[in-house]
């Protein structure tokens, strides 16, 4: 083969510095080209970022605030969106260059490639530096501004006492459905919750609905409006409102709900509520379910509370026979405590507290015999006409004796951080004392309560003390508590 067929590259001479170099559309060396063209015209070398100082978080237009540690993906993501001109070149390769954290200085290295000239690619690397500035967010801004809600759910129950609620707070506090809450006020008919998201107050109602019987409507409030997007800005109202029935009531119920439930006698006792009213009567042992859609078609009230128990004391207990879970019907006899040393009026009564009652104890009742009710105000009543009505009808059992002794508690509660509500007066405050010690007493008294509730053990409560004198008293036991309540933000709510 001739030396002359063997294919030889060909040089030339640069046409600026002279230098041989391989041939190339341009005639130029590299170091000429990039003398003569500058592909990285037009992309900025120094730009801002904005990162709240609030939540710590990365501003990313158009409305997007994402958190991003220092040299991570997710911020060289965001500062790369923000260079333009990127899109007439090819990005071979980004990567940050180290600066001091507190400097507020972001460096970021970038190597491109752009065809110039026919067929000539050229590759260039600078750097863009990002200035961070402080700033809050939209919603670090509401925080400040104490202006953080945008829905809030409004949950009352018309009713005279705060059982109720007291309760509620140990169920959310014990399922933590506080932690979505950005405030909790104190009404003077229940609690206001408020939350930065709607959805999250639907959830809490929810939640609610799972406890107690419901209704709930919706509202809301035009805040702000920008006619050329169409974008609104609403704060919504969720009013909740919880069946003014509690535990223990008395209730009348109406004839058509009594007629569909097996004919149950309308004069019943409300021993327990959950999503649904539960009765039960006290003289048959039969029971009925109230769903809270059927409750709001027709709602009615309780004929009597716990403001009008009477103390009895039980003479003689006979059962009868019929059981039911932990009722029993018995026959007793009583008389109430007010009465003894001063007369000799004694009453007869069947109950459903057979399993609970015997010779000496005490119980609480409602007295038919001294009790005014308002026809008009309550218009189930009327099926009571031409019934014969019991004299004593018995609610619970009472530990008068367990009581007297004031023996200080070996459990405590936690509480929520809610609000005072500043207009409440002097008598409503001693009034939410009592609701508190009351509903203690029923958490201590109920196992189905305090078995659902989360109870701390005391700092000085030993689970070797001595529990002898309290086996007949159902309150818990030191080793059904949670101990160590010192790490937790818990209150003493004991009144004694």
């Amino acid at each position: 083969m001739s030396i002359f067929d063997r294919s030889t590259p060909s040089t030339i001479l640069c046409c600026l510095c002279g230098a041989p170099i391989a041939a190339n559309p341009s005639s130029m060396c590299v170091n000429c080209i990039q003398t003569q063209v500058d592909i990285t015209e037009g992309i900025p070398k120094q730009l801002t970022v904005q990162w709240c100082k609030g939540c710590e978080r990365y501003f990313q237009p158009p409305n997007a605030w994402i958190i991003a540690d220092l040299e991570s993906r997710q911020l060289l993501a965001i500062c790369l969106k923000r260079v333009r001109g990127l899109n007439k070149v090819k990005l071979i390769d980004a990567s940050f260059i180290w600066t001091e954290p507190h400097s507020k200085r972001l460096k970021v290295k970038i190597t491109i490639q752009k065809e110039v000239f026919n067929s000539t690619i050229l590759q260039q690397s600078f750097v863009i530096e990002y200035v961070v500035q402080n700033l809050f967010c939209a919603d670090c801004q509401r925080t400040e501004a104490k202006l953080t809600w945008r829905a809030a759910a409004q949950v009352r129950q018309k009713i005279d006492h705060k059982r109720t609620f007291l309760w509620l707070e140990q169920l959310i506090l014990k399922h933590n459905a506080q932690s979505k809450c950005v405030g909790i006020a104190e009404k003077p008919d229940g609690l206001d919750f408020f939350f930065d998201v709607k959805n999250k107050a639907y959830k809490f109602v929810d939640f609610i609905s799972q406890f107690v019987p419901i209704r709930m409507k919706e509202s809301k409030e035009l805040i702000s409006a920008d006619i050329h997007t169409s974008s609104y800005n609403f704060k919504y109202t969720l009013s909740v409102e919880i069946a003014p029935v509690c535990r223990e009531d008395l209730i009348c119920l109406p004839k058509q709900f009594a007629r569909s439930n097996g004919n149950i006698s309308p004069l019943v006792i409300c021993h327990k509520v959950s999503d649904a009213l539960h009765f039960i009567d006290p003289l048959t042992l039969q029971t009925a379910t109230l769903s809270a859609q059927m409750f709001w078609r027709s709602p009615f009230r309780g004929i009597a509370g716990r403001g009008q128990l009477t103390l009895y004391v039980v003479i003689d207990v006979i059962l009868l026979g019929p059981k039911l879970g932990k009722y029993a019907l018995a026959e007793v006899h009583l008389a109430r405590d007010r009465d003894l040393g001063h007369n000799d009026t004694q009453f007869i009564a069947n109950t459903h507290l057979g399993n609970l009652l015997k010779a000496g104890d005490y119980a609480m009742g409602y007295d038919l015999t001294s009790m005014n009710f308002n026809c008009n105000v309550d218009t189930n009543l009327d099926v009571l006409k031409g019934k014969q009505i019991p004299d004593v009808i018995l609610c619970k059992k009472a530990y008068v004796d367990f009581r007297s002794k004031k023996k200080k508690r070996k459990w405590k509660v936690k509480t929520m951080d809610v609000e005072a509500d500043q207009n409440a007066r002097k008598a409503d405050l001693e009034k939410a004392d009592r609701d508190r010690a009351h509903f203690l007493e029923d958490l201590e008294e109920d196992p189905e309560l305090w078995k659902q509730v989360n109870l701390y053990r005391e700092d000085d409560a030993s689970s070797t003390a001595s529990e002898a004198d309290d086996e007949e008293f159902p309150g818990p036991r030191v080793r059904d508590l949670i101990s160590g309540m010192q790490d937790l933000n818990v209150e003493d709510m004991d009144t004694d």
